[in-house]
């Protein structure tokens, strides 16, 4: 099928978080976003043909899963990653994030330090913050245009009494997607000292050719028993206003203490369309999927062109997953002031100014490659004029 992902979809007006807020975040309605990490594509046929169906009924009441969304997921994570899950390990949640804060509410205390690996996806240090805990940061290293983890400081926090970790796999904003030796060896870690992990996954089917997203918990049982793995088919698919996350763990003791706090707080009701969309996204779109990364791919490629001919002192990190791309803009010498400065006032586009994702990101820019090649050409060059006129 042919997708027409060079669609302009207006999208202003429809009470989008990524268009409607121009003038409250930026100060200017007609600010190009590029920022917040949903795509610019409508979802796939199959997809707007399930919800659209579900609309019809005319009746949106309380939601149950059935037998078949249960069926898609396990098909697709056994299809697409060699993972063989059962369906008793999946519980509702109402987003990852929210799942990431109840996994840091049941398995530590007020207090508690948990390990992130900085520059990392803000809402990481929200769920341990604004519970109480302490961040236990580890920065990753910046080698070769590509980030490593320094297992030796993670090791150190372990030692230090650090209990559990939140792992960003495929990493946003920096575009790894860990290979199984270095998920592996982080497994040993963890198994040495005793430390829990909640893996965001919610990247995972977003991964460029040559490279492989291994499910951290499906590496060894081991890895399982350690694991509560927050996953979406939002990300994937273009859904993420369908609230249709779910996690995965396998571990019954770690699973009585993650649905118990789910139960507490009362939020694992199921929104009314997100199976339909789940079902449909999982069984028939696959390859809507493959079309969207090459289309993504291809952005990606001409970003990096781009910068390389026009902006040659900033340099992308090299991306291997995800929809993102992260550019290294120190050598402009800015503060994350001056940087939001010059792109919502001078360029008026919106990237995410690096600091969001801790002091490691401070001097880059995150840019979200999901829209058309001619916004993502517009966006650039709009930065690159505003670039040259500062730097005269």
């Amino acid at each position: 099928m042919n997708y027409q992902f060079d669609e302009r979809t207006q999208r202003k007006g429809t009470c989008s978080e990524k268009w409607d807020l121009g003038k409250k975040l930026f100060g200017d309605p007609d600010v190009l976003p590029l920022w917040v990490a949903d795509m610019d594509f409508k979802c796939p046929p199959a997809v707007i043909g399930a919800v659209t169906e579900r609309a019809k009924l005319g009746i949106y009441g309380y939601t149950t899963r059935p037998q078949e969304y249960l069926d898609a997921i396990i098909g697709w994570f056994g299809r697409r990653h060699g993972w063989q899950l059962n369906a008793s390990w999946i519980a509702n949640t109402p987003g990852v994030v929210p799942a990431l804060s109840v996994a840091v509410q049941s398995l530590t205390e007020p207090g508690d330090a948990v390990i992130l690996q900085s520059p990392v996806y803000n809402p990481f240090y929200d769920v341990i913050v604004k519970n109480g805990r302490q961040v236990a940061e580890s920065p990753l290293v910046l080698q070769e245009g590509a980030y490593r983890m320094d297992y030796g400081h993670l090791e150190s926090l372990m030692q230090q009494g650090a209990k559990l970790m939140l792992l960003c796999n495929p990493h946003n904003p920096g575009g790894r997607v860990w290979t199984k030796a270095e998920l592996e060896r982080l497994g040993e870690l963890c198994g040495r000292y005793g430390v829990k992990v909640v893996s965001d996954e919610i990247h995972c089917d977003l991964v460029f050719p040559g490279n492989r997203h291994y499910p951290f918990a499906s590496l060894s049982q081991q890895h399982a028993d350690m694991t509560i793995t927050c996953l979406a088919p939002s990300k994937t698919f273009n859904i993420p206003g369908l609230a249709s996350s779910f996690t995965v763990i396998s571990n019954p003791q770690l699973r009585q203490k993650f649905t118990d706090r789910i139960d507490a707080l009362a939020i694992g009701s199921v929104n009314y369309f997100g199976p339909s969309a789940t079902i449909a996204a999982y069984n028939e779109s696959e390859d809507w999927l493959e079309a969207v990364l090459e289309y993504i791919g291809a952005n990606r490629d001409f970003a990096v062109g781009f910068l390389a001919e026009r902006l040659p002192m900033l340099i992308p990190v090299r991306s291997e997953g995800t929809y993102l791309l992260w550019i290294d803009c120190r050598a402009l010498g800015l503060d994350g002031a001056a940087l939001k400065r010059l792109m919502y006032k001078d360029a008026k586009v919106a990237f995410t100014e690096g600091s969001t994702y801790g002091r490691n990101g401070e001097g880059f820019l995150r840019v979200n490659l999901a829209c058309s090649r001619e916004l993502l050409a517009e966006a650039l060059e709009r930065f690159a004029a505003a670039v040259a006129a500062a730097t005269k």
